[in-house]
């Protein structure tokens, strides 16, 4: 165990450690109110005084890869951790539900933490994605003994980020509910990577299944209750209100360092919950590095940072603390900088679509509007972004394959003449025209780099349906003025580089293709072709909306 952490630590370039004679006890039993017990392992400096105690609750299992991340370095440098299974995972009792029993089980939890002998009335949680979720379900009630917060790349809402735009993220939610039925009562071990990957390769046909009802069958071959929930239960049903703890964010007030990343399928959502904290008079903390989510090159950064910043708000050591509370990494400059809020100061500047293909920020001339069809039958695929599953839709990558296709659009500006840096949100405004009422539009910003690489840095969706009350309607033209968010990035595009927008109907895995009918996700199985227009006229200037930082010319 020393090794390995010696190691893991030179490899993540940690502070040095304070000791490495640590006590782990194993399998501690946890009752809950209603009789169920979890388990969970204790780690603690073997000498010495009582340490603030971190919590680590996480449904996919308490050793291996997330104790060696989780448990170890922080235990080493002066904390005890303890690191919990949640219900129905990896020995824990009961039956894990998606989301459902993380409010109770986690007061509970800490309220067992508070009886012990070794706690010291100092206590923490950390941990990402579903592992930052329990702490947004337990943050407003754990009362005074929770001294700070780490939720990296997650959000305080386990409902809406299972769409996008009105469109369901078939990828994350297939892909995830289907690894959790068969892993949960195991936990993610290595005996399990041979069946995890015959199940990747299995999800490649699922994706393409009809009706999607039938889907989990085909990747696990068997029903996957998390995502049977997932088409049973839309975006606005009550049923998700139990996982949906926004509304609590405001009302918690100790110190909060939220962490993320620009390709991350939660960065969002996360700068909602950030905002959320702003509007109620807090200053959490905020780092937002380059990656996709879980991406493994993320956790030195996020690690060493998470270490500083306890350090600060547990043990008095600001010493290494920074100044301003923003930390941004900026690509194409490839550096980090820091701001005093999110999102730092800019100004909103429009390039327009032209025909030819052109992008520019003069005003369009009179010309035609593009078109394109998009056929559900070989839907526009994903290539790169904020996505949960194969490694090679997620991220950033060379588009110019998919830029080739037919039923996609692609708007390029002439090489920059200077430098020019955006840092904020990004915000599509079309006019469009379909000659269907159900149909999908995506929109993305990509760099094309010297090379000629066009590379993806942040895109959005919007579903339209006439059941859609506040969608904008269609004019006396049948032309609909769309106006959505792209996710927030921060790029430095160099000179010579150029701007490029894409403009198609489907980013398929990544979002469920629309299949036109209007028919229910779940059950859809006919596909109807749409044929789509984009306008870049005078009365129809069509544009994608860039926040210019200061200093940045075109």
């Amino acid at each position: 165990m020393s090794l390995t952490s010696r190691i893991l630590s030179r490899l993540m370039k940690l502070p040095p450690a304070e000791t490495h004679d640590i006590r782990i006890t194993r399998d501690l039993q946890v009752p809950m109110p209603d009789g169920v017990t979890l388990l969970a392992d204790h780690y603690a400096p073997r000498n010495g005084p009582k340490r603030p105690t971190i919590l680590v609750r996480t449904p996919y299992g308490r050793r291996g890869f997330f104790a060696a991340i989780y448990a170890l370095p922080f235990a080493e440098r002066g904390y005890q951790v303890l690191m919990q299974s949640c219900r129905g995972t990896a020995g824990s009792g009961g039956e894990f539900i998606y989301a459902r029993n993380e409010h109770q089980d986690g007061l509970a939890t800490i309220e067992w933490i508070k009886r012990q002998e070794w706690f010291s009335g100092e206590l923490t949680m950390i941990g990402g994605s579903y592992l930052g979720f329990v702490q947004w379900a337990v943050a407003a009630e754990a009362g005074p003994e929770l001294k700070a917060l780490v939720p990296s790349i997650t959000t305080s809402d386990f409902n809406t980020f299972r769409f996008q735009g009105g469109t369901l993220t078939l990828e994350n939610m297939l892909g995830w509910s289907t690894m959790m039925t068969m892993q949960a009562t195991t936990g993610l071990q290595l005996r399990n990577m041979l069946a995890d990957n015959q199940r990747q390769r299995r999800l490649e046909h699922a994706y393409l299944h009809v009706p999607l009802e039938e889907a989990d069958r085909i990747a696990i071959r068997r029903p996957s209750r998390h995502y049977q929930t997932t088409l049973a239960h839309g975006q606005h049903d009550d049923y998700w209100k139990p996982v949906d703890f926004s509304a609590t964010v405001g009302d918690v007030s100790i110190p909060i360092y939220l962490q993320g990343g620009w390709y991350d399928l939660f960065l969002d959502w996360q700068l909602q919950d950030y905002q959320r904290l702003r509007a109620a008079g807090r200053q959490p903390y905020l780092l937002i590095g380059p990656w996709y989510h879980g991406q493994l090159a993320s956790a030195p950064t996020m690690t060493r940072e998470t270490l500083t910043w306890l350090d600060a708000q547990l043990k008095g050591d600001r010493s290494h603390l920074r100044t301003q509370p923003v930390r941004l990494f900026v690509m194409g400059a490839n550096t980090w900088r820091d701001f005093d809020d999110w999102p730092p100061p800019a100004t909103p500047q429009r390039w327009h679509l032209h025909s030819g293909g052109a992008l520019s920020t003069d005003a369009p001339a009179d010309a035609e509007p593009d078109r394109y069809r998009y056929d559900p039958s070989d839907p526009t695929p994903a290539v790169g972004g904020n996505s949960l599953g194969s490694p090679k839709r997620m991220g950033a990558k060379d588009n110019r394959t998919l830029e080739a296709r037919p039923d996609v659009l692609v708007y390029t500006s002439a090489p920059l003449a200077q430098d020019m840096e955006i840092i904020g949100p990004v915000t599509a405004d079309l006019y469009v025209q379909s000659s269907l009422e159900h149909t999908d539009f995506f929109v993305r910003l990509c760099v094309v780099e010297l090379s000629g690489k066009s590379i993806n840095l942040c895109d959005g969706i919007l579903r339209l349906s006439p059941e859609q009350p506040d969608q904008c309607p269609p004019d006396n033209a049948g032309v609909r003025h769309l106006q959505f968010a792209l996710w927030p990035t921060a790029y430095r595009f160099r000179r010579g580089q150029r701007v490029r927008v894409q403009v198609s109907s489907g980013a398929h895995p990544r979002f469920a293709r629309n299949p036109g009918t209007g028919e229910p996700p779940a059950t859809a199985t006919k596909f109807i072709v749409a044929d789509q227009s984009v306008y870049h006229d005078p009365a129809h200037p069509s544009s994608i909306v860039l926040p210019m930082c200061k200093n940045s010319v075109t």
